[in-house]
């Protein structure tokens, strides 16, 4: 898909709606430089330290936690309508033995200015650069967030993910 360069937050209110809907296609890259996409349904973007910023939570369990952890880079890939089946599969497969591109039909491209694939089919993509991280700590949390987001533990890692680049096509299918 071809992509141009756009201003941050541009196109930002289709951006929330797809990430509560479907989800967003988070991307990072392996030790052995293997592309790996993972739907997350929950993130923001905004400003925080002066800098345009993608927050993201990744599970350590998750192989997605391994592979930021390794790269330092992500890219946050929002799918169109019509990419609801591609959303359930990364979201529901690890790539730690799944290859979830062949399997949802994604090209997986290299980022333009951070070492982070970006999904071909996506008409927006946020490259990102990780400058801090934190991990949630559950006995700061309110009993409600707890209760319903952690049942099992397995609590977050927050990403901070300087955005470095947004790039948009045709959103006109973002509907």
């Amino acid at each position: 898909m071809d992509r141009s360069p756009m201003e941050i937050f541009d196109n930002y209110a289709a951006v929330v709606k797809r990430l509560g809907s479907d989800g967003l296609l988070l991307g990072s890259y392996d030790a052995a430089g293997k592309a790996n996409f993972m739907t997350i349904g929950w993130g923001t973007l905004g400003i925080v330290w002066g800098l345009p910023i993608w927050v993201v939570l990744v599970r350590p369990s998750r192989y997605t936690y391994e592979c930021i952890e390794h790269s330092g880079n992500f890219s946050v890939n929002v799918p169109t309508a019509d990419m609801a089946e591609a959303c359930a599969i990364c979201g529901s497969r690890s790539g730690r033995d799944t290859d979830k591109c062949e399997l949802a039909g994604l090209t997986a491209e290299r980022a333009a200015h951070v070492a982070a694939p970006t999904a071909g089919e996506c008409p927006i993509v946020y490259e990102c650069q990780v400058v801090h991280h934190n991990d949630v700590l559950p006995d700061t949390l309110a009993g409600e967030v707890l209760d319903g987001a952690y049942p099992q533990g397995d609590f977050h890692r927050v990403y901070y993910g300087k955005v470095i680049a947004a790039m948009a096509g045709d959103v006109s299918s973002l509907a």
